[in-house]
């Protein structure tokens, strides 16, 4: 079983109403003067713009908030960044070559990037650029990073984004309570369209 395949699983079948073309991707792959990973055209293409586990955003071409457009906003802004703090970023992005190429963000405010490391797109690599802290790389495809985010937030423990002082003063059963009421521990997967 593949990665996407794996993630449909997990997500559910795409409520996605839109038939996917080839000329969505013809204009964002023309700014990035290359093709994009297929498994990150495919599963965009089945599920559309939206958001993953109510955490990861993720943008199609044709979709509410065009990708194109969003691109064009984060290399600009993360280039900027670049020219004015060099040591805070030790990945070019595009224009650059071999800059980053921005697909989405997470609402902990860490924005995701395809590193094209490789001339062949479904070789490159995933780069996680949070706030104050160095850059993750992620060794596999695309699918591979969802898949291992989506796992991570199912693995959460109970008491997951609570102040430690405050786990003092709870029972069981009010930790019980915020975890039934997704304010805390383990996430569902789900995929919600924007």
């Amino acid at each position: 079983m593949t990665a996407l395949d794996e993630l449909v699983r997990l997500l559910g079948p795409s409520t996605a109403s839109r038939e996917p073309s080839a000329d969505d991707w013809t204009e964002v792959e023309a700014y990035v003067a290359s093709a994009l990973p297929a498994d990150f055209k495919a599963f965009l293409d089945a599920y559309g713009t939206g958001v993953i586990c109510d955490e990861l955003v993720v943008f199609h071409p044709r979709g509410a908030g065009p990708l194109l457009d969003r691109m064009r906003r984060i290399h600009e802004t993360f280039g900027a960044s670049r020219r004015r703090g060099p040591d805070f970023h030790p990945f070019p992005f595009h224009p650059e070559p071999g800059g980053l190429i921005s697909w989405g963000y997470d609402h902990s405010g860490d924005e995701h990037f395809f590193w094209p490391c490789d001339p062949a797109p479904d070789r490159w690599k995933v780069v996680t650029h949070s706030h104050g802290t160095e850059p993750e790389v992620f060794e596999g495809p695309f699918t591979a990073f969802v898949l291992d985010f989506v796992e991570r937030l199912r693995d959460r423990k109970p008491e997951h984004g609570l102040d430690p002082e405050a786990l003092e003063f709870l029972e069981p059963e009010d930790l019980a309570e915020l975890a039934e009421r997704g304010e805390t521990g383990p996430v569902e997967p789900s995929f919600s369209p924007l």
